[in-house]
């Protein structure tokens, strides 16, 4: 008997998947089934770090990393340029890397500390782009019924 694909299904799906679900949240439209998304990650140590990295592992392009600790961007940085890929390009303030870089970027990873998930990824989904968020996306549940209408919105997961 064949099992129905249901909502439940796909996001327990996109939530073992993890970060290398992006590439394939990226609607057609916007590009082609051969093109590699442009990645800004917030947040480049530890966690954010391995997620960033996952992205560059599949073949996205790095373009942008955001990090309060310079150290820990630097390394983003020359790890993605150990990989093949261009340097991207880094950032203390994650609202100046969006305000900078805004256009080129396709997708965003947020692996900062709890109490500024929400807000990072507010910001982003304001602009069209997608965002994978580490747990937990809120603390509130009026922050999650924030982004739930922002991404209904702008059509984006």
């Amino acid at each position: 008997m064949a099992r129905r694909f249901s909502r439940r299904i796909f996001m327990q799906g996109l939530a073992a998947s993890g970060a290398l679900a992006i590439p394939y949240l990226t609607p057609r439209n916007v590009l082609g089934a051969n093109e590699k998304i442009n990645v800004a990650g917030v947040g480049c140590g530890g966690k954010g770090h391995s997620d960033i990295m996952k992205c560059a592992n599949v073949g996205q392009n790095i373009i942008a990393g955001c990090d309060i600790d310079g150290g820990r961007a630097s390394k983003l940085a020359d790890d993605v340029e150990k990989k093949g890929g261009k340097r991207p390009e880094l950032f203390a303030d994650y609202r100046v890397m969006y305000d900078k870089m805004g256009k080129d970027i396709d997708a965003v990873t947020v692996s900062v500390p709890d109490h500024s998930h929400a807000p990072a990824a507010a910001r982003a989904i304001s602009m069209g782009k997608h965002a994978y968020v580490q747990k937990p996306l809120t603390h509130t549940v009026h922050e999650a019924r924030v982004l739930r209408q922002l991404a209904r919105d702008h059509k984006v997961c």
